[in-house]
């Protein structure tokens, strides 16, 4: 029968077979690429190079630092959780040495309210009015806690030996600040700490899918990168700066100041930029005597909204503006990394070509079963295709369940099986948004802060990692 008396369906099953190899052959090279860095996991592990260090918790809570430290937290309308943050973070972390700096925009006066009501006199905080109307960018914000800092260090005549950075929704670790403190003492210029997100309420499928993505990302990725000795992007949370390093970065910064104010990922820049400068940066993972993580915890967007909100922007700066930004320095492995960093977007693409995929499909076998058109015969070169994508995909998820009860426990690792159409839709939905929103940049459209809201903040109802420090002579 020839193409122009074709009827619908022998149409659709074109269609059909031609997103079948597409997809196919682009879900394999995913695979294959994920894989690999499983591979190099699981080498690293065996042969002792990924072994998660071990600290007594409550011994580096309480002991003095090495150097004075500053921590920094930009704030833009962030009144519901800032106090908590503020009063969790004095209380756990008592060393002297520390001064905690938070910005917040002069037309913000609920932030601002909330973070004096959380002072208790302690003469360690720190209230940096920005001199502009918010929101601008977090990195704006950032540059105005850096000058904060130097205006500071100035007037003392005493320089911070680190900066570390945090956000207004954190939880820290007891333990955190004195192992950045080690690791920066110990001769590294950049110290990033896992981020480990909380299950909630609702907590099976939106809000909770960062668990399961940052358990692969921070128990396996971030360890083959530092293993293979590609550049640490910073989680932006957690982390810890050389102070000398950041007058580095500010020296070669618009204005010597060491962030770029129209830049949408800023943290993701920050580590990548500290090592393009020769810096030595460490990925920082170990686990207290509770076998819980040294890390920074936080309840992550629940709504629908604000997830694609923060997918995108994250898509956005990452794998769109990363190429114009930081582009391909380095040898293989930084460009092995950087390109798994960039592969959202056409990730979004592949996953749209196989959710349709899937639809026609169903559509195609219903109408067989009614006799109204041929079911699709495969080849067998179609056939060893799926077959050994669908191999992949039980490994995947293997994985995913895998490193997610390690850190949950086994329930929450099912869940996060479960969670994967959940976390593919939302990453099809973030990756459009973010090629729109990228074209626009073009047209002219500034960044701002499209900044992800927090309403609750976990050392409201988690008890167990805010001990009061047992310390003398401090608070």
């Amino acid at each position: 029968m020839s193409v122009e008396n074709w009827d619908l369906w022998q149409w659709l099953a074109v269609v059909q077979h031609e997103l079948l190899l597409f997809a196919g052959v682009f879900f394999l090279i995913g695979a294959l690429d994920d894989v690999a860095v499983d591979l190099s996991w699981l080498w690293l592990k065996l042969t002792g190079r990924a072994r998660t260090g071990r600290v007594d918790r409550e011994k580096l809570q309480c002991n003095e630092l090495s150097g004075p430290a500053a921590i920094v937290i930009p704030a833009w309308n962030e009144a519901d959780v800032i106090a908590d943050t503020i009063q969790h973070m004095l209380r756990v972390w008592p060393q002297r040495a520390l001064r905690l700096y938070v910005g917040i925009y002069r037309n913000d006066a609920d932030t601002l309210e909330a973070a004096m009501s959380a002072a208790y006199g302690d003469s360690r905080l720190r209230l940096v009015i920005h001199d502009r109307a918010g929101p601008s960018t977090k990195a704006d914000c950032l540059n105005r806690l850096y000058q904060a800092v130097r205006d500071d260090e100035a007037r003392a005549g005493e320089r911070f030996a680190m900066l570390v950075f945090h956000d207004a929704e954190d939880m820290v670790d007891p333990a955190g600040l004195g192992l950045l403190d080690w690791a920066i003492a110990d001769g590294a210029h950049f110290a990033q700490l896992p981020v480990e997100p909380l299950p909630q309420a609702a907590r099976h499928w939106l809000g909770s899918h960062y668990c399961e993505e940052f358990a692969e990302a921070h128990g396996k990725a971030m360890v083959v990168r530092s293993a293979v000795g590609a550049a640490l992007p910073a989680a932006g949370v957690g982390c810890g700066v050389e102070r000398s390093m950041l007058d580095t970065l500010a020296e070669r910064g618009e204005n010597n100041l060491p962030f770029d104010p129209v830049s949408l990922t800023e943290d993701y820049e920050l580590g990548l930029n500290i090592a393009a400068r020769g810096g030595e940066c460490r990925f920082v993972r170990a686990r207290g005597e509770d076998d819980l993580l040294v890390a920074t915890r936080a309840y992550f967007p629940s709504q629908l909204a604000d997830v694609v909100g923060q997918k995108t922007r994250w898509v956005h700066g990452i794998a769109l503006q990363g190429w114009d930004r930081t582009g391909w320095a380095g040898g293989i492995a930084e460009s092995w990394m950087r390109a798994r960093d960039r592969r959202g977007p056409l990730t979004a693409i592949v996953l749209l070509f196989g959710y349709t995929l899937l639809l026609l499909t169903v559509l195609l076998a219903t109408a067989a079963n009614a006799g109204w058109t041929e079911p699709m015969k495969l080849t067998p070169a179609l056939v060893a295709l799926l077959s050994v994508n669908l191999g992949f995909f039980i490994w995947r998820a293997v994985m995913r369940f895998a490193f997610t009860a390690r850190n949950y426990g086994l329930a929450e690792g099912v869940f996060a099986v479960m969670r994967i159409p959940v976390t593919n839709v939302i990453s099809i939905m973030a990756g459009r948004r973010a090629l729109f929103a990228y074209a626009r940049t073009f047209a002219g459209h500034s960044a701002t802060w499209d900044k992800t809201p927090h309403s609750h903040h976990p050392a409201q109802s988690i008890k167990g990692l805010a001990k009061p420090p047992k310390i003398a002579g401090t608070r």
